[in-house]
C-alpha cells in the first residue's frame, strides 16, 4: 500500500472511530458536566419565564401533576450545585404563577426542578441556541391556562364610565411641567383616541446597554409610563402599554395588541446604540417599502428586529397568520400617517433638544407593521453615548421627551381626526 493510501485508510478510521464514541456515548452523556452561567426568573402578569443558561445544551423532560398543581422538570447532565440551587431564592412570594421551587438529585446525573403552581397552567420548554452574550438557554414559559387577557381587561376597563379622580391625580403628578397650559385642549374629541405605547426589549432582552450599565429596556419603561401617565391626564385617550414591566414580548405579539384593541396610533419607544459613542440625538421612524433612507437606519432596524432572537421566542409556537402578519407590507396610506405623525414629534423634540436626524426617517421595522394602524418608533436619545446615557437616567429628561411626544400626538389628532373604529 502506497504512502497516500495508507494515510488516508488511517483517517478514515479516526474518524470513524470518533463517529462510533459519539454514537455510544449518546447526547445524555455528552451533556453530563455542563456548567451553569445563570438562573433567571422575570414574572409578570401574562406569564412566568424562568431561564437557566449553560455553556452546553441541557436536555430534559417534564410533567404536569395535579393535586396539588406541580411543574416537575428533569434536567440530565447536571449537578446539584449552587448555581440551581439559586433559583429558589429567584422566585419571589408575589409571582402570580410559582408559589414555591424545590431542587434536588432525582438519579445520578439528573436534578429535578419541581415548580409547586398557584394554579393551573400551561407550559411552554424549549431551547435556545448561543446568541449574542448569551450562550445556551433553557426558558420555561408558565402560561395560565384559565388567562385574563389583560388586552381583554382594558376594552372592559374603557367601556365603563371613567374615573375622574385617577385621571386628576394623574395630571397632578405632572403640575410642575404645566401640563394644561403646554398640551392643546383647544380640540375635544368625540370618543377616546386609543394608543399603543410600547417600551422596547424586556426581560431576556436587555436592549442596548450604556458605557455605565443602563439598560436600554428599564430607561423606555420608564419614559413610556411616563408619557402614558401625561396622555391619560389629558382626558381625551386611553393608554395601552405593550409591556408594563420587565418581561419580554415578541415583535408581532405587540404588534396584535395594538390591533386588537383598535388602537388609533402605535409608539414604539427605545434608545439609541451605535458603533460610534459620539453619535447622539433623538431620532423619529417609519415603516419604509423602499428601503432604508440612511446606512444608520438600516442598522438600528437590523439591531431592533433582532429582539425575538435576544429575547428567546419559542419559534415552534408562533402561528401562521402570525408569520403572514410581519411580512404583509403596511399600507401606502398607513405608511403617510405614520410620517404626518412622526414630522410632529420631531418638531416637538427638536424645540429642547438634540436631534439625530431633523426628518422622519425610514427603514424596515418589523413592529411597525400593522397595516391599519399609523405606527412610529421614537429613539429618544443614544444610550451609547455616556452624556446621553446620564441625560436618559433622569428623571427632568425623562418627563420633557414624554411631555414632547404628547404634544406631538395631540397636535397630529387635531389635524388629522381618525375615523369611528367598528365595534
Amino acid at each position: 500500500m502506497d504512502f497516500k493510501k495508507r494515510h488516508s485508510t488511517l483517517r478514515l478510521l479516526k474518524y470513524s472511530a470518533v463517529a462510533k464514541a459519539i454514537f455510544i456515548l449518546g447526547p445524555k452523556e455528552i451533556a453530563y458536566g455542563a456548567n451553569l452561567i445563570a438562573v433567571r426568573v422575570w414574572p409578570s402578569e401574562v406569564y412566568t419565564r424562568v431561564t437557566i443558561e449553560s455553556d452546553t445544551a441541557l436536555i430534559t423532560n417534564f410533567q404536569l401533576l395535579n393535586d396539588p398543581n406541580r411543574l416537575v422538570v428533569d434536567i440530565q447532565g447536571i449537578d446539584l450545585s449552587s448555581s440551581i440551587k439559586e433559583l429558589i431564592s429567584k422566585v419571589q412570594k408575589n409571582d402570580p404563577f410559582i408559589s414555591n421551587v424545590r431542587v434536588g438529585l432525582y438519579q445520578p446525573q439528573v436534578t429535578r426542578i419541581v415548580f409547586d403552581l398557584k394554579e393551573e397552567i400551561v407550559p411552554q420548554l424549549f431551547t435556545l441556541n448561543p446568541v449574542g452574550a448569551y450562550k445556551h438557554r433553557l426558558v420555561f414559559d408558565l402560561y395560565p391556562k384559565n388567562s385574563q387577557d389583560p388586552v381583554t381587561t382594558f376594552l372592559q376597563k374603557n367601556a365603563r364610565q371613567e374615573d375622574e379622580e385617577e385621571i386628576a391625580r394623574i395630571a397632578k403628578q405632572f403640575q410642575g411641567i404645566s401640563l394644561d397650559n403646554q398640551l392643546s385642549n383647544s380640540f375635544k374629541y368625540s370618543r377616546p383616541i386609543i394608543i399603543a405605547i410600547d417600551p422596547g426589549h424586556g426581560g431576556e432582552d436587555p436592549g442596548a446597554i450604556g458605557m455605565a450599565g443602563t439598560f436600554e429596556k428599564n430607561v423606555v419603561l420608564a419614559i413610556s409610563h411616563k408619557l402614558k401617565d401625561i396622555l391619560e391626564g389629558h382626558g381625551n385617550f386611553r393608554i395601552l402599554l405593550t409591556r408594563d414591566a420587565d418581561y419580554f414580548v415578541p415583535l408581532h405579539t405587540r404588534v396584535q395588541k395594538a390591533r386588537k384593541v383598535q388602537a388609533d396610533l402605535f409608539i414604539s419607544i427605545h434608545a439609541d446604540a451605535f458603533v460610534l459613542p459620539h453619535a447622539k440625538g433623538a431620532s423619529v421612524f417609519a415603516l419604509s417599502q423602499q428601503g432604508a433612507t440612511s446606512t444608520a437606519a438600516r442598522w438600528i432596524a437590523n439591531k431592533e428586529n433582532s429582539a425575538d432572537l435576544i429575547g428567546g421566542l419559542n419559534i415552534k409556537s408562533k402561528n401562521v397568520d402570525v408569520a403572514k402578519l410581519l411580512l404583509d407590507m403596511a399600507t401606502t396610506a398607513q405608511i403617510k400617517d405614520s410620517l404626518r405623525l412622526g414630522s410632529s414629534i420631531v418638531k416637538e423634540i427638536g424645540a429642547f433638544a438634540t436631534l439625530h436626524s431633523k426628518s422622519v426617517e425610514q427603514a424596515n421595522f418589523a413592529v411597525l407593521k400593522a397595516p391599519d394602524i399609523p405606527s412610529i418608533l421614537v429613539e429618544t436619545a443614544f444610550i451609547s453615548n455616556p452624556e446621553e446615557e446620564a441625560k436618559l437616567l433622569d428623571e427632568g429628561y425623562q418627563k420633557r421627551v414624554s411631555l414632547a411626544i404628547a404634544k406631538g400626538i395631540d397636535k397630529y389628532f387635531v389635524q388629522n381626526y381618525p375615523t369611528n373604529r367598528p365595534g
